[in-house]
């Protein structure tokens, strides 16, 4: 079975830009895994002649080809990292081949924020794939998608590999820093040093957004002023100057004395290795989220509102900001002392959503299996 996935390159390109990247190659890896997968071609839809340049040692031996100048279509055509063109999609289809739209990205907000905020967004012809493959933060937007796409709907397993986060801190290491967790200096009354949180959220959606975890923060802060040390708010320089982001940092007694730093974006190793020690996260409805797991390989603190990790980091329900300010202030208290135990379970679950793990690959070789074996077309009704 020849696999196509299709990828978007750009000048300057970095595998730290988004998690969609990421997933690609995961994806990658678990694909050569599977015996009956004979070949798998990346499917250009940029204008690189290469792939980022952290991700070119997942992708050695792939072809990068634009879909046209391909001589043979591939038998199973994944629209994954990038756009393709859907007359492409129609020869390949007509030839024999499926075509799966493997999607990521949270599809309700793809839908309406686009209309909602007056933005662009990519829009395509529905109807253009056999199938649809989302991942389990997604599950509930099944019945949406079928009805949109007129195909089947099916989950598949999160993958995640320490590839990308090793790579890095080896190149930090080489720089004289390190990634992962030390244990903080003791203040003079004994306890730890108030933590240094960062929050990462793009803020480019309600999906992801900072306003929240920067709550959470003041809240610890405003009950004991020796947890939080300082607040790094990354991916919200641009937004300083608007009348309700500036409402909201001014309100906060972390922004009165002077703790809260506006920032741009930097990649996660590099930045928690300098400038911070715990992360505060929050989000709606994409609870699967790379920068999390990589915060938990790395051992840090995570706080965090994500179902799927509940048993993992320092789970706050939903929007409760009391709660989350609650698991911030015992993390600043008891982490150092529960490091050890913290970072083996964490590994633990990590190795579970390897792409080498056989649960995994068991798992899409079932799912591609079926679907080749379907010779009809992928049609549910509306």
């Amino acid at each position: 079975m020849r696999i196509g996935i299709s990828v978007l390159t750009h000048a300057g390109q970095s595998i730290w830009e988004n998690g969609l990247g990421q997933n690609v190659f995961y994806f990658v890896q678990l694909l050569r895994t599977l015996p009956f997968v004979t070949g798998i071609v990346l499917l250009n839809c940029g204008d690189q002649s290469s792939v980022a340049a952290e991700a070119q040692a997942l992708a050695d031996g792939l072809p990068l080809v634009a879909p046209r100048d391909l001589d043979e279509p591939p038998d199973v055509v994944f629209e994954m990292g990038g756009g393709l063109d859907v007359e492409w999609l129609d020869y390949v289809r007509a030839r024999g081949s499926k075509v799966v739209f493997f999607c990521c990205g949270q599809p309700y907000v793809g839908l309406v924020e686009p209309s909602v905020f007056a933005r662009g967004g990519y829009f395509t012809r529905a109807t253009r794939c056999d199938e649809i493959w989302t991942l389990g933060k997604d599950r509930v937007f099944a019945p949406m998608l079928r009805t949109l796409h007129r195909c089947p709907v099916v989950d598949v397993p999160f993958l995640w590999d320490s590839t990308f986060i090793d790579q890095r801190a080896a190149a930090l290491d080489a720089a004289g820093l390190r990634f992962g967790y030390a244990p903080r200096p003791a203040g003079r009354d004994g306890t730890p040093r108030g933590l240094r949180v960062a929050v990462f959220e793009p803020n480019i959606s309600v999906v992801k957004c900072c306003m929240v975890p920067m709550l959470v923060c003041d809240r610890a802060f405003r009950t004991d002023a020796q947890a939080v040390a300082r607040l790094h708010v990354l991916n919200s320089v641009q937004m300083q100057a608007h009348p309700s982001f500036a409402f909201l940092l001014r309100s906060l007694d972390l922004h009165y004395r002077e703790r809260v730093k506006l920032d741009g974006r930097h990649d996660f190793a590099g930045f928690m290795s300098q400038h911070a020690d715990a992360v505060v996260s929050h989000q709606w409805q994409n609870e699967q989220n790379i920068v999390y797991l990589d915060a938990l390989y790395g051992g840090y603190p995570l706080v965090h509102n994500s179902p799927w990790l509940r048993d993992l980091g320092y789970y706050y329900p939903d929007s409760d900001i009391e709660a989350g300010a609650a698991q911030l202030a015992h993390a600043a208290r008891h982490h150092d002392s529960q490091q050890e135990r913290y970072a083996g379970r964490a590994r633990s679950f990590l190795a579970t959503l390897s792409p080498r793990h056989a649960e995994n690959g068991s798992h899409y070789a079932r799912r591609l299996l079926a679907l080749t074996s379907n010779t009809g077309p992928g049609r549910a009704s509306c």
